[in-house]
């Protein structure tokens, strides 16, 4: 004869019922919680690749049209200051030229940019005698107040005139150098804290 297991009756019943009722619950909390963790919710990851850049019209020292068409084919690095930068925009392509040196045979696998964001002081020509103090060949960039405007919305650069005493003024701007692919996708980053090893490291990737 099977053994039937007698029922609850009464509070004892219902106490009963309370807890497997809890068990239920819990169980399927914790279920949710596993499945998130597996599952983040919310809308999927962002591709940084496609974060930066885009079209973009400027002017090259010899009075050429430069696209981003024109940079395609080759890994670049490009970096947004003007000629009269007292220290980060000097600083910055002087260890890009001697970044590119440490690579030794694969130098030249990648394009130095520098875009001036001060085209009402840095003419074509200017940006040519400026960029040749550097050693190595770089390719300076500018255009008019539009074009640069396009350039730094699609990179994501914050320029802006400081008013000096007598008139002038200097700018403020981002510092990042942008990693960009032969195929015009960002790749990372360079900023001024970052140790050499760890930005020939990122170059290193990026022409590979």
């Amino acid at each position: 004869m099977a053994y039937t297991e007698p029922q609850p009756r009464g509070g004892l019943a219902r106490l009963r019922m309370a807890l497997w009722v809890a068990v239920g619950v819990a169980a399927l909390i914790g279920g949710a919680v596993v499945y998130d963790r597996g599952h983040p919710a919310g809308p999927p990851a962002k591709d940084y690749a496609h974060t930066f850049g885009g079209p973009f019209t400027l002017t090259a020292p010899d009075g050429s049209t430069v696209t981003e068409k024109t940079l395609a084919g080759r890994p670049y690095a490009i970096f947004f200051g003007f000629t009269r930068c007292p220290d980060v925009c000097p600083t910055s392509l002087a260890r890009m030229a001697r970044l590119r040196k440490q690579l030794g045979p694969d130098a030249m696998k990648f394009a130095i940019v520098f875009v001036s964001v001060d085209p009402g002081h840095d003419k074509p020509a200017d940006l040519g005698s400026y960029v040749a103090l550097f050693g190595t060949p770089i390719l300076g960039l500018t255009g008019t107040e539009a074009q640069l405007a396009q350039i730094k919305k699609g990179y994501g650069v914050y320029s802006a005139k400081v008013p000096q005493p007598g008139g002038d003024y200097t700018i403020d701007h981002t510092a990042a150098i942008y990693l960009m692919t032969a195929k015009g996708e960002f790749s990372g980053t360079i900023d001024a804290q970052e140790s050499d090893q760890t930005a020939l490291a990122k170059l290193q990737r990026l022409i590979a």
